[in-house]
């Protein structure tokens, strides 16, 4: 059978933020992956890497002083080129639904959670009468595990958990092919945490879009036990660029990552080493000409002054190979 087109493929995406004086904020740069129908796809690195910075320009959610080149395409629409009133009407919520990093400041102050709800399922779902929107607004809400008894509570009267719950209730109402999750597990227990991310397995997992062409997830997180647990494949960002696209089960089993980057996310993780990465990240305004990484590499020599390319799956001038992850 005909494998079918990726839901989302990403293309030399980079993001330049002009600050005064004429400086410029390598944010996003030169981003190539696929996101397949059926597939989650985990984009995993530390804060200020740039991974939000990337779902907002295929949101065309960026600020003014940004500038954004390449292709993201969603079907034969590039989100890059879209003009506001495109995104505003189908894309935003019907091809993409979004769970934001800050779910609070992405509701409505002042109206409630249900009134919000129970709009969207109007605007997006085609159910119609007010009993109908009513029941669907109250599955929505159970299927991110937002109680019921909070669902005529304003924004200000939520807790973190229950405004993240809120905004993965709302991402899910339109079945959009693709759903970006920014950040979904913030402020969640352990067991909350497990719902949510089966609860987008089973979204993904759903192949009942009415084009039928299949569901797919961006999860950006710095949670990787979240990452494990859902994750066909897992992409890592450092310093704005990705430096290694690998399969999920390679990357937390055997024989792991290849990037030292990535080894080393793995290794400061309590239940493995629980040895942070040396060193800090580079800021994106001022980074080196060659690897961006080699400052807190071990396995840095005068090789790593010149930029390594993507070579199979990992942009890396040492790469870690099997022999090297032996026991």
């Amino acid at each position: 059978m005909t494998s079918r087109p990726p839901v989302l493929s990403v293309r030399g995406l980079s993001v330049r933020f002009l600050m005064p004086g004429g400086r410029r904020i390598a944010a996003v740069t030169d981003a190539h992956f696929d996101v397949a129908a059926g597939e989650c796809l985990a984009l995993i690195g530390e804060s200020g890497c740039g991974k939000s910075v990337l779902a907002s320009a295929l949101l065309g959610l960026l600020p003014a002083n940004a500038q954004a080149a390449g292709e993201a395409r969603l079907g034969c629409l590039d989100l890059l080129t879209a003009d506001e009133r495109t995104l505003a009407r189908r894309v935003r919520g019907r091809l993409i639904g979004l769970i934001p990093q800050s779910p609070a400041a992405h509701l409505t102050p002042v109206r409630t959670v249900r009134s919000q709800l129970e709009e969207t399922v109007a605007a997006l779902t085609g159910t119609r009468g007010r009993a109908a929107v009513r029941v669907a607004s109250e599955t929505a809400a159970e299927r991110a595990a937002f109680p019921t008894g909070h669902l005529d509570s304003h924004p200000h009267e939520l807790s973190g958990g229950l405004a993240q719950r809120a905004a993965t209730a709302l991402a899910l109402v339109g079945g959009a092919p693709l759903l970006l999750a920014d950040e979904p597990t913030t402020g969640l227990d352990r067991d909350l945490v497990d719902h949510t991310v089966d609860e987008l397995r089973r979204h993904v997992d759903s192949d009942d879009h009415e084009d039928g062409t299949g569901r797919a997830l961006l999860m950006i997180t710095h949670d990787l036990m979240a990452a494990e647990r859902i994750a066909d494949r897992v992409a890592v960002m450092y310093a704005g660029r990705i430096v290694e696209l690998t399969d999920a089960r390679t990357f937390f089993g055997t024989p792991g990552p290849r990037h030292p980057y990535s080894r080393g996310l793995l290794q400061a993780l309590p239940q493995r080493a629980f040895t942070p990465v040396p060193g800090m990240p580079p800021e994106l305004g001022d980074l080196p000409d060659g690897c961006a990484f080699a400052p807190r590499c071990e396995r840095a020599s005068e090789a790593c002054t010149a930029l390594p390319s993507m070579s199979g799956q990992v942009a890396c001038h040492h790469p870690h190979v099997p022999e090297d992850l032996r026991a």
